[in-house]
């Protein structure tokens, strides 16, 4: 949400997408960790190592993200009567701190074989494996790219991370192995390593801002305020909108506003009125939960000094 991007699609819309994308991203993880174990085991590469413990760590991350998702739609209920969208928050805080301590090993792992030089076994194998990696990842960040233009789905672009991470660490690693079985210095290996490391903590860092922003209710982005008070200010009637506070939470936003209207309006007509200004704005915003207060112009009440911002 913070990029940004806002879901122009209904929410059903934006689950059966996320759905599909994070089962994805489960089955291309799993295989990426199975081809890798097997090549690691013959090999001894630490960049094999470092890229097959990322790829661990991303199945559970996937995992946690592919049961978030299912959960951050599901309807409100008397304990959570704004919905369940932060989960998908929750599940990117998961997968930062998953990022940040598979750094730390492949780190300290890299840092071991820099000290203590190890000769790669089967290169061909290692090299070949890195290849299939880049390419399955490849695949799946596309089909994320593509979810992530029509859904604001924090928990699936925090998933993205670390597949575009991967893709990273796959190039380095391949350089790594290529330098070593060509050149005989084992140490670039290890050096691989530990760019991945750096790669990784990088990642962890914007995912983490990500989902904070959401659990903080930070607000939406410029244009979307902007956006939002040009639908309400299609009806002349609606003067002084003021108190706009919007957030995010998963799947869905949520937007609160007050209102002026002409004090003579019965009170039938004023409630059509912000009525009429709720209805546009699900249309602009189909995920959205609006709330509209009406003031009479003229005679609004005093808000408190912490809430007392003005549009």
């Amino acid at each position: 949400m913070t990029t940004g991007i806002l879901s122009s699609l209904a929410p059903a819309e934006t689950a059966a997408l996320t759905r599909r994308v994070t089962m994805l991203s489960v089955g291309t993880a799993a295989v990426l960790v199975s081809l890798k174990l097997a090549v690691w085991l013959a090999s001894g590469s630490v960049a094999v190592m470092a890229s097959m413990a990322d790829s661990a760590l991303d199945l559970a991350a996937s995992l946690a993200t592919f049961f978030a998702v299912r959960y951050a739609v599901a309807p409100p209920d008397r304990e959570h009567r704004f919905g369940h969208g932060k989960a998908e928050a929750f599940a990117s805080l998961i997968q930062a701190g998953l990022v940040f301590a598979s750094a730390a090993l492949i780190g300290r792992e890299a840092v071991e074989r820099l000290i203590d030089p190890r000769p790669i076994a089967q290169e061909g194998w290692a090299t070949a494996v890195m290849v299939v990696s880049a390419v399955l990842t490849l695949g799946l960040v596309r089909a994320q790219t593509a979810v992530l233009k029509k859904t604001a789905s924090v928990a699936v672009a925090g998933d993205r991370v670390h597949y575009v991470s991967d893709l990273a660490s796959n190039a380095i690693a391949l350089l790594g192995i290529a330098g070593a079985g060509l050149l005989g210095v084992s140490g670039l290996d290890a050096a691989a390593g530990l760019i991945i490391a750096a790669l990784l903590v990088w990642g962890a860092v914007g995912v983490f801002r990500e989902a904070s922003d959401q659990l903080m209710d930070r607000e939406l982005p410029d244009e979307a305020r902007i956006r939002i008070l040009e639908v309400v200010r299609q009806d002349p009637r609606l003067t002084h909108v003021h108190q706009l506070r919007t957030r995010a939470s998963g799947p869905f936003i949520h937007i609160q506003m007050h209102v002026d209207l002409d004090p003579e309006l019965s009170f039938e007509a004023a409630h059509k009125v912000t009525d009429d200004a709720e209805r546009r704005l699900v249309e602009a915003f189909p995920s959205a939960d609006v709330i509209i207060h009406a003031d009479p112009r003229g005679r609004a009440e005093t808000h408190s000094e912490p809430f007392s911002d003005e549009d």
